[in-house]
Order: structure tokens, then sequence, then C-alpha cells
């Protein structure tokens, strides 16, 4: 009864961040007269919004379901608390690579989402490879995950410095503000983003096995290796996706997760799911207040994660420590 409850709360506050995301803005019609536009395409009012609001509200939305999902995903398959695709420089590296190969071959656009894999692939091996010697700590996973992602960070600033126009140009598509994003971005989302998301509801198993010891799981017949490879594979998806059509955005991997186990336990069955609408829904609400707050100057919504993901992760690490002094 309790999960019903949250789950329809949170439905509730996702729809209605829809609607005052739709409506809200330097735009502004009837409701009635934007589905009559919407379905017509006759009235130049509705069409700048479906082409300009359409677009960021539905990246917005599927960019948080993906990257909270990711960090609840990577959680399991680190068993860490704090793992968190921004942290441990997956987002950076995702970015670097898309940037990259992108400047290259600007006509494989639409293929940055496999691009930014690539990289957030290879953050994640590095990161993981060098953090599992002697066992995942949380602070080795800090320290090694920051030092990937101030290289990849740096190696992306080497193009903002070139002063190229096809190069800001395109760079422009991997910073995290969701302003001006088309409906190229939104489908390529919807296109890769949707396949990951609806892929990882079959994980929770998996996820749940995970998170025994190694001996425990291996005794009941599970193939371990096997599944983290697959596990950690769709995580990193889902991060590089967001990340290379909204942008880096830190602590919603981290954030969501910790919130989910409060509410509906760590059953991945349900977890996923939460951190998917709850994902959705803070990243929408960040986009939002963004857009309305210093109207018409606008805040991206990576600010606002910012300053709620550093003091919680801050209160997650104190917590660690003072609960490790009293046992």
């Amino acid at each position: 009864m309790k999960n019903t409850i949250i789950f329809t709360v949170l439905s509730v506050t996702f729809l209605l961040l829809l609607y005052v995301s739709v409506m809200s803005g330097s735009i502004r019609v009837p409701f009635p007269q934007l589905v009559e536009g919407v379905w017509t395409k006759t009235d130049e009012e509705v069409n700048v919004i479906y082409d300009l609001r359409f677009p960021r509200i539905i990246i917005a939305s599927l960019a948080g379901a993906a990257l909270a999902i990711s960090g609840a995903l990577m959680q399991a398959v680190m068993r860490n608390p704090i793992a968190d695709p921004s942290i441990i420089g997956i987002s950076s590296g995702a970015s670097f690579t898309a940037l990259l190969f992108v400047t290259i071959y600007p006509q494989l656009y639409f293929f940055m989402p496999l691009f930014a894999f690539l990289g957030g692939l290879v953050a994640f091996i590095l990161v993981y490879t060098f953090a599992y010697r002697g066992g995942l700590n949380p602070l080795k996973l800090i320290l090694i995950g920051i030092a990937v992602h101030a290289t990849f960070t740096g190696l992306s600033e080497v193009f903002n410095y070139r002063g190229s126009y096809s190069v800001t140009s395109i760079s422009s598509a991997t910073t995290s503000t969701l302003s001006l994003k088309t409906w190229t971005d939104a489908n390529s989302m919807i296109f890769f983003g949707g396949v990951a998301i609806l892929l990882s509801l079959f994980l929770y198993g998996a996820c749940n096995r995970l998170l025994l010891s190694d001996k425990t799981a291996l005794s009941i017949g599970m193939k371990v290796t096997t599944t983290r490879i697959l596990v950690s594979v769709v995580a990193v998806v889902l991060a590089s996706i967001a990340t290379a059509v909204a942008g880096v955005i830190a602590f919603l991997g981290l954030l969501i997760p910790h919130i989910g186990r409060q509410l509906v336990g760590s059953d991945y069955r349900l977890l996923i799911p939460f951190c998917a609408v709850a994902g959705a829904s803070i990243l929408l609400l960040a986009d939002t207040l963004g857009r309305l707050v210093l109207a018409p100057n606008e805040i991206p919504a990576s600010i606002f994660m910012s300053i709620i993901g550093g003091p919680f992760l801050i209160f997650l690490l104190v917590r660690g420590r003072m609960h490790h002094e009293h046992t």
C-alpha cells in the first residue's frame, strides 16, 4: 500500500511538472489552443513552443531517468553507495569522445550517443580496474574517478580553445544546458535512451543478486562476471546517451537511488522504476526553474543539481566515516 501511494504521488507530480513546463515560458497560450495548434500545425505561437520547448522537455525527462537508473545500476555493480556517472568520470569520458568523433565526422551527428558510449565505457573500465585493487573503497573510488574526470575534461577543453566556429557549435551539443535543443536531439534521446531504459527494467533480478557476496552468488548458480558486465554495459549506455544529448549533469545518479532506497527499499524491482520517474521529475524541475528564475536568461539544470548534490555527497561520506568509526 505504501509503495502504491509513493508511485501514485510521484507519477502525478511528474505529470504536473510536464504541464507546468509546457505552459511556462516567454510564449504562453491557453491549453486548448496548445492542443489544437499541435494537432493542426497552423498556429505560429504553438509551433514555436512545439519546436523549442517540447524537445528540451523530452530530453530532460529521458536524460534524468537515464542518469538516475545508471547510478542505481552502477551502485549494484560496484557494491558502492557513491557510484555515480559524473563522480567516477563516465560522463566526462562520454562527453569527450562524442565531441572528438563528431568534430571529425560531423555528418555522423545522429550517432553521437554511440561514440559517447565508447568513451563512457573506457572511463568505466579505467575506474573499475584501478579502484578494484584491494576492494572497492569509497574514497579510492572518488579519487580515481576525479582523476579520470579531470583528464577527460582537460582533453575536452583543448577543443574549446581552438576557436573554430564548427567546434564551438558541436561543443554546445555536449554542454549541460538544454536550451536550443532540437527534435534531432530529442529523437536521438528517444531512440537510444528509450531502448536502454526499457532494457534496464528487466535487470532487477541481476541487480538484486549482485548485492550478494560473490561467493553466495556463485553458490546459487549465478555467473557473477557475466552479470556484472551486462549490467555495467547498460549503465554506461544510459549515462553516455544522457551525457551526449543533455551534457554532463552531476549527482543525479547519486541522489535519486538513495532517496529511492529510503522510500521504496533496496529491491531493484521497485527501485529502477522509482529512479526512472523521480530522475525524470528532478531534472525536468531543474530545467524548468532554470528557464523561469532569471528569465529571459537561463540557469543550466546542472547548476541546480551541483548545488543539491555536492552537500549530499559530503553528507554520505561523513555519515559513512562516522558509522565506520562506531563499528
